[in-house]
Parts: structure tokens; C-alpha cells; sequence
């Protein structure tokens, strides 16, 4: 069986179930899914097992200060990627067998002999760096030859590792690189020679081992491995457990606590089927006890799964591709993403309580009630416990960076440390957790206290890793070595800890196991590694295709044909290639994919029509529809495995799914025309709760109209009512428009002033016209970022140093101004600025009302909604469904 990490199968592989999975079949779904189904044994099992440990172990040496520190090992960019992915190949023949009838105990000599020649010819670019590099562009036969066999033995790795659908795309895109010159006149192209195309493709950074493949070695792997190890330390458990404690006696309780489990080890995890299986054996069987159709069950676990994707920091890895495809620092992509995955979650958490209205459903009881007030901070802590607990850290603890300064580091490892011991001991006093059988009837919940005492010392790697993030502001990559460090440390001694605290003795048997803990972690890191790291490579081809024969500007300008310029239409064209490009895909390659092809197509056609967004909207619009494809039927296969525990049919619950699903459509639609949903343009506190407060109200206003119940069943005009208010909570801007302009027009050649007057990290809107390389008449509008107001000594910059943050120089034409210089790989150059080009006007906001005052008659008009449905409960209260 072929599969994604997001969740898609190859459906030729897998038959259609409809009876209840065992645990021996889950296991084995996940095991094919994520880290390859063959599992051998004797030398075999301990030669795999050693490769995926050197390769988490060499993963943790290129993060580390450890090769420069020494002056030992230091490896370029280009030659690590080389190495990650030879182990990503060898592993992935090794570990996938090649069809369902492949023997899964042990590994063929033909698969050895295969991973021996995937990993030598990934590994060609490390091993004759400095060849290559004397000769770029002339390839010897050696190779062509090595990037011919490379090129199908990582399409054989991905057919193993991913399924077909992403073969498929690759192929489709090679054939148009060879035979360009064959294709219709729209899309023609002269064709490379096989030499231009392999050394382009295999022996460059342009394709496979491009910018994506760099993302996985140098980002990816790591906070993979951060999850995996805090799952082997018996974090996933206690998320779990956890929920259920905190929610369980709420109407449907089992069900939003599956929401929050599912959230709480998305962070985790980043794959949608491990998710499923890991939260979804527990908490279906909870959730169908308490009176949920199967297929609801199923699907509730399902979307709240998926949705794990859409959850900072990791977001199924596409949060570290967003940071070199767009330019921003990782920060700024968990600060614009984290918004919309909270409203989507929220909205799922409502849908949940409205299927219980409908049914009348309650949750399991405690045995001592709590009081309604502790309820409700339990509630509250548990749905935003992240956000919660970076603020802590953040503003808690902050200040001792200002006044220790780099000793800081220091400072707050040995407080890690203290709290650590401090926790530990505390935890101890109360029983160890185990996983419940889901089997078992479950008569009263799990008490509270005892529950969340015994494992809060798993809070402190992520603490370690906001502290780097947000206060030391590490890069990403040096952040999650150091988390990871302090989580190999916890794995090791958590167990001889307890054991002692517990008095219980057997010192040196917990302490092997503490170090069996730290393998298995290592190597479950590395083996969930392998389809992702393929799944980079192998979307390089298409990345390499597009920078080759230019096929974006293709795409563009079919869109711009059918759609007629209609902005809506095209958006709507995007979303839905988006939906079928992304199935079958995993979640990286899905975001490589649709921001490759989909991103370039919504910038172009957008400035052109005056839908002039930050770059990071755009690509999160796509992001999400590619992400949607993971719920459509028929090529899910976490509704396959959700629907296996539910003993359900997986096209019901894959429908199903996607209805529960259509929540998160909508808001794609939303933020590209209201960008603060992505906390952009928020300049004090005030907007930022009205902001937040809308848009949850809006999400679950939607969800009342779409689940066709609020208070009581809907009436027809009700619903309408509902998506009324969702429209104008969710864009108030769109009327207000219509009765006063946003923006007036100032001749281009102010710009260079009005850079100077704008705010710290402002965004201006430029209209610019010219003629490109090619010799296409350009006329369009860009949103400019000026970035900072004053350098680093607290000086103000003046216009053409705002200007120059975004790369562009200028000169004075008469009133408008030319652009003269555009710096390579700037934001300008991103948004599509060339040299030559001139500055036509500037656009800046106009004097009016803040559209914000249109949410009083949004706010009245739900009123009359709550006012009907009151009054007709009281008059005749509905009956269950």
C-alpha cells in the first residue's frame, strides 16, 4: 500500500472497506503510511534501524554550532541536501515494499541493490561537489547517467512511499520538459535537450535539489524529529487523556475532546493518518457511545485531524517552505497562520455541539460534578492552551533576555532544569497514565487534577522552543535542535526520575529504558522522514519545470482567458485546480505544488483587476484548497482509517468529512480580502480583539447556517440571515466600500517621500507599467513592503532606504519615477518588478468611517435571529432529531 503523509492512498492498492478495523490493522495502515509497512527481521531490522538513527543523528549535527565549533564536518547547503535525501531513497526501498504481494519481513536482494543505487546516485552531488562545480552546465556521461537512473529510482521511491498520483504529476511534467516543442500552440515550448533537462533537474539547485529539498534537511527533519521524540516520551497520551478529562461531561463531550486531542498532537505530528489512528482509536468508540452516527464520528476525527495541518509551528511542513517561497521570517508565517487554524477549530468544536443539540445528546458524567466556573476556565485553557502559553513565556519571562542579556541562555537552562526536577517530583505523587481500552465502557471521567499533574513537564520542550523562537529569535532550525536536545535529555532520565521519586527501585532497568526510549524516538523521527523528504524531491520536478520552460506564465494566462479578468471566477478556478491538483499529494509536495503553479496565477490576475494582497495570503490560499483535496472522497485515506474504527462506510465518511470541512473553505475567500483574519494591518489592541471576536462569531455563525441548526432548527430565511452576518463579520470592508472609496490616487513620483512619512513596516500600494523580458505590456499594482522605519541605531531611514528593503532602486522621469534596479531574489522581484519599469500612481487610504461600525446593524440583525429562534422554543421547543 502506497500512501501520503497527508493522508491520500493509491486506490488501486487498497480496496474499499466497510467492517472495523483491529489494532494489528491500524498499525499496519500507519506503519505503510508513514514509515514504510515492511518491518524485517535479524540483521535486516538492525541495519535499518541503525541507518535511521545515523540519519536523525546526522540531521542533529548540521543544526548544531557543534561543526563549526570544531572546524570539522561542515557541509554547504548543496551537499547536505545530497545526503538527506540519499537516506530518504535508501530508506524508502528498504522500508516500503515495492507491491502489496512484497514480502514485508524481510528485504529482497533486489530492493537492497535498488536503495544502494537510489542513495549513490542522491548522493552524487556530495560526493563530486567540486567537480560539478568546475563544470556546470557540461555533464559528462557518468552523469547523465546518474541523473537518468537517479530521476527513476526517486520516482520508483515516491510510487512506493506516496502512490501514484504524485508519479504522475512528475512524469506529466518531465514529458513537457523533453517534448515541449510537440505540445499545442498555447503551451509549446522549444524542448530541452536531454543534457539542458537532467543537469537542470538533477545536477543544479534549480530542481530536485532545490529550495524545497533544502527546506526538508534543514527545517523539516528536525521538528519531525522534535515530534516524534515527544510522542515516544508519552506526550501523545497525555494530550489525549487530557482532553477527555478537561471535556468529556460537555453535550458531545467525547467528540470535542477528539477536536482538541487531534489539535493538541497535530502540533505534534504533522500527519493526518498517525493523528487519526493515534487520537481517533480512543476517541471514536467514546464518541459513537454517546449516541454519534459512525460515520459522524468518523468524520468528526477525521476533519479535526486534518486540520492538525493548518496548525502552527509545523503545519504539515508547508510553514518552512512559506518562509523561502515568500521572504518572511518563521515568525511572521506562525503570527499570519495561526488566526485562521484557531477560527477552523473553533468552528469544528461548534459543529460538534450542534450535532449534539440536534441528537440531544450529553456527555460522561464526572464523579463529583465541577463547578460551572472552573468549567469554564477549563474549557477555555484546554482550546487555547498554545497561545496561552507563549504569552506566558513571551511576556511572563521575557524581561530576563532585556536584563541578562546573552546570559540569558544560561539562566533560562537551569531554571528548564529546576522545573523539570520540580514537575517531575510533583507528577510523581499521582498514578502513571495509560491508555484506556476504547473497548471498555467508560462510566465516569478521569479526574482533572491527577490527570494534568502527572505529565506537565512534557509543556517544557515546547517551552524551549517558543523561548528560542520568540525571545532569543534562533532560526527555526537552531530552535528545534536545542528543544530537541532538551527533549533527549527528558527522554533519558524521565523514567530512572520517577523511579526514584516513586521509590519503586529498578534504578538501571528504568534508565535502559529511557535509552530505548531515545532510539525508538530516533528512528521513528527518521523513518516518518522518508515520504516527506521524496515528497520534496520529487515535487522539485515540477519546481524545476516551471524555472525551465516557463510554463507559469502558461497558467496565468489560461486562467486570465477563461475566467474573462473576472476576479471572483478566477479565484473560484484556483481553488478548484488547487483542490485537484492536491489529491493524492502529500502535504508538502501539495503546498510545493499549488504555490508553483496556483501562487503566480492569484498575484498576476489580482493586480491586474486592483486585489492587491501581501504575498503571504496568497499562499495560504492555496495552501488551504490543496489541504481540502486531503478531505475529498475519494482519495483520503485518513476517512479509510477513521471509518475502519468506526466499523463505517469511508466514502460516507469522507463525505461527511468534507462537510464538516467546509468551514475552512470559506475562510481562504475571506482573508484574501480581508487580510487582518491573517493579523495584518493590526496596529493596536483594540482592533486585534475586534478582529479575533468577529471572526470566531463569524465561524460559528457559518457553522449554524450550514448545520442547519442555532438554537433550534433553522428556517430557510434564518440560514440566510446567518450567512448574511457571516458575510459581513467576516469582510465588513465590502459594503463600506460601496459607500465610500477606500483609497485615492497620488501621482506616482511622490513615493519617494511618502515612503519616508509611512509607518514602521507598512505596505504601499504602487501602480507601475512598463514592458517585461519578453516583451509583454505590463500594467498592474503591487503591494510594496517598506519594512522598518529607523536602522538599528534608532536612525530614520529615509524614502529610497524604505524603498531598498523591499530591493528596489529608483530615479525621478519627470513626475513619475523608473524603477533602476531590482535586487535578485528581493520581495520586488517576487512581486513581478523589472527594471525599466515606471511608477504610474500611488494609492493611499482615504479619510473615512472604519468600516468596523458596520458590525452594529451585522449585530442587530443576528439579534433577530436569537430573538425568532428564543421565541419559537418557547412556543414549541423542537424534538430530538
Amino acid at each position: 500500500m502506497a500512501r501520503s503523509d497527508s493522508g491520500s492512498i493509491d486506490q488501486d492498492k487498497t480496496p474499499i472497506q466497510h467492517h472495523e478495523l483491529s489494532d494489528d490493522d491500524l498499525k499496519q495502515i500507519v506503519a505503510e503510511a508513514d514509515t514504510g509497512g515492511r518491518q524485517p527481521t535479524g540483521l535486516a531490522a538492525k541495519f535499518l534501524l541503525a541507518a535511521a538513527i545515523v540519519w536523525s543523528l546526522f540531521q542533529l549535527w548540521i543544526a548544531s554550532p557543534l561543526p563549526f565549533s570544531l572546524g570539522f564536518f561542515i557541509l554547504n547547503d548543496t551537499e547536505s541536501r545530497a545526503i538527506h535525501l540519499a537516506f530518504a531513497v535508501f530508506l524508502a526501498f528498504a522500508a516500503y515494499p515495492a507491491m502489496k504481494s512484497s514480502p514485508r519481513h524481510y528485504v529482497p536482494l533486489f530492493d537492497w541493490l535498488l536503495a544502494l543505487a537510489g542513495a549513490f546516485c542522491a548522493g552524487y552531488l556530495f560526493l563530486f561537489y567540486s567537480e560539478l562545480a568546475n563544470r556546470p552546465g557540461l555533464p559528462t556521461t557518468l552523469d547523465l547517467v546518474v541523473a537518468v537512473g537517479g530521476m527513476a529510482l526517486l520516482l520508483e521511491a515516491a510510487r512506493r512511499a506516496l502512490g501514484l498520483p504524485m508519479v504522475i504529476l512528475a512524469v506529466v511534467f518531465l514529458i513537457y520538459v523533453f517534448f515541449g516543442q510537440y505540445m499545442p500552440d498555447t503551451i509549446a515550448h522549444r524542448g530541452a535537450s536531454l543534457a539542458k533537462g537532467m543537469s537542470h533537474l538533477w545536477l543544479s539547485t534549480e530542481g530536485v535539489f532545490g529550495v524545497a529539498l533544502g527546506v526538508s534537511a534543514g527545517f523539516i527533519f528536525l521538528f519531525v524529529l522534535f515530534g516524534a521524540l515527544l510522542e515516544t516520551a508519552g506526550a501523545g497520551n497525555y494530550f489525549i487523556k487530557s482532553a477527555i478529562a478537561l471535556l468529556g461531561h460537555l453535550r458531545g463531550g467525547p467528540a470535542k475532546a477528539a477536536v482538541v486531542a487531534s489539535a493538541s498532537t497535530g502540533l505534534i505530528s504533522g500527519s493526518s493518518i498517525a493523528n487519526v489512528v493515534t487520537t481517533g482509536t480512543f476517541t471514536i468508540p467514546l464518541i459513537k457511545r454517546v449516541g454519534y452516527r459512525p460515520d459522524k464520528a468518523a468524520a468528526v476525527e477525521v476533519a479535526s485531524s486534518v486540520n492538525g495541518q493548518l496548525m502552527p509551528p509545523v503545519m504539515g511542513a508547508a510553514a518552512f517552505l512559506m518562509v523561502e517561497y515568500v521572504g518572511i521570517p518563521y515568525v511572521q508565517v506562525l503570527k499570519h497562520a495561526i488566526l485562521p487554524a484557531l477560527i477552523s477549530y473553533i468552528a469544528l468544536f461548534y459543529i460538534v455541539h450542534l450535532e449534539a443539540m440536534k441528537m440531544n445528546l450529553q456527555g460522561i458524567p464526572r464523579r463529583e460534578p465541577l463547578p460551572w466556573q472552573r468549567a469554564m476556565v477549563s474549557t477555555t485553557m484546554t482550546v487555547s492552551g498554545l497561545i496561552i502559553l507563549a504569552a506566558i513565556v513571551y511576556f511572563g519571562f521575557g524581561w530576563i533576555k532585556t536584563l541578562a542579556g546573552d546570559a540569558s541562555f544560561v539562566i533560562i537552562g537551569g531554571l528548564m532544569f529546576l522545573a523539570y526536577v520540580g514537575l517531575i517530583a510533583h507528577g510523581a505523587r499521582y498514578p502513571e497514565l495509560h491508555m484506556d481500552d476504547p473497548k471498555e465502557p467508560m462510566e465516569y471521567l478521569p479526574e482533572i487534577g491527577p490527570t494534568l499533574k502527572s505529565g506537565l513537564h512534557f509543556l517544557l520542550p515546547v517551552v524551549a522552543l517558543i523561548w528560542n523562537l520568540m525571545v532569543e529569535q534562533l532560526s527555526p532550525a537552531l530552535s528545534a535542535f536545542w528543544a530537541t536536545m532538551f527533549l533527549i535529555f527528558i527522554l533519558v532520565t524521565q523514567r530512572p526520575l520517577f523511579a526514584f521519586f516513586r521509590k519503586t527501585g529498578h534504578y538501571g532497568e528504568a534508565a535502559r529504558h529511557g535509552v530505548q526510549d531515545l532510539i525508538t524516538g530516533l528512528a521513528t523521527g527518521a523513518r516518518n522522514m522518508i515520504a516527506i523528504g521524496i515528497a520534496t524531491a520529487a515535487a522539485g520536478i515540477i519546481v524545476g519545470t516551471v524555472t525551465l520552460t516557463g510554463v507559469g506564465l502558461v497558467m496565468t494566462e489560461l486562467v486570465e482567458i477563461i475566467s474573462g479578468g473576472n476576479l471572483m471566477v478566477m479565484l473560484v478556478m484556483v481553488a478548484v485546480i488547487c483542490l485537484i491538483l492536491g489529491m493524492g499529494l502529500p502535504t508538502t509536495a501539495n503546498y510545493i505544488v499549488v504555490s508553483t503553479l496556483m501562487a503566480p496565477v492569484v498575484v498576476e490576475l489580482g493586480a491586474q483587476t486592483g486585489l492587491l494582497v501581501p504575498l503571504i495570503a496568497v499562499h495560504m490560499f492555496v495552501f488551504y484548497f490543496g489541504l481540502m483535496a486531503d478531505v475529498t472522497p475519494p482519495v483520503g485515506l485518513a476517512s479509510y482509517a477513521a471509518a475502519g474504527i468506526a466499523n463505517s462506510d469511508p466514502i460516507r465518511t469522507g463525505l461527511t468529512a468534507f462537510g464538516y470541512s467546509a468551514r475552512t473553505a470559506i475562510l481562504p475567500f475571506m482573508f484574501i480580502f480581508n487580510t487582518q483574519l491573517l493579523m495584518i494591518g493590526i496596529d493596536n489592541l483594540w482592533v486585534l480583539a475586534m478582529t479575533v471576536s468577529s471572526a470566531i462569531l463569524a465561524s460559528l455563525t457559518f457553522a449554524a447556517a450550514t448545520q442547519g441548526w442555532f438554537f433550534t432548527r433553522n428556517r430557510i430565511h434564518e440560514a440566510l440571515l446567518l450567512l448574511l452576518v457571516t458575510f459581513c463579520l467576516f469582510r465588513p470592508g465590502y459594503f463600506m466600500d460601496m459607500i465610500y472609496p477606500p483609497y485615492e490616487d497620488v501621482p506616482g513620483g511622490q513615493l519617494i517621500e511618502l515612503a519616508e512619512k509611512a509607518r514602521a513596516n507598512d505596505r504601499m500600494r504602487i501602480w507601475i507599467e512598463g514592458t517585461t523580458i519578453e516583451g509583454k505590456e505590463v500594467a498592474k499594482g503591487v503591494l510594496l513592503p517598506l519594512g522598518p522605519a529607523t536602522n538599528a541605531s534608532g536612525e530614520a531611514l529615509n524614502g529610497r532606504q524604505r524603498l531598498a528593503f523591499s530591493g528596489l532602486t529608483v530615479m525621478a522621469m519627470g513626475e513619475d519615477l523608473q524603477i533602476s534596479g531590482v535586487q535578485f531574489g528581493s520581495q520586488a522581484e517576487r512581486l513581478g518588478i523589472e527594471f525599466g519599469f515606471v511608477v504610474q500612481a500611488v494609492e493611499l487610504p482615504a479619510e473615512r468611517p472604519a468600516k468596523e461600525w458596520l458590525f452594529i446593524p451585522t449585530l442587530l440583525v443576528l439579534g433577530l435571529v436569537v430573538v425568532m429562534q428564543r421565541r419559537r422554543m418557547r412556543l414549541a421547543p423542537a424534538p430530538a432529531a
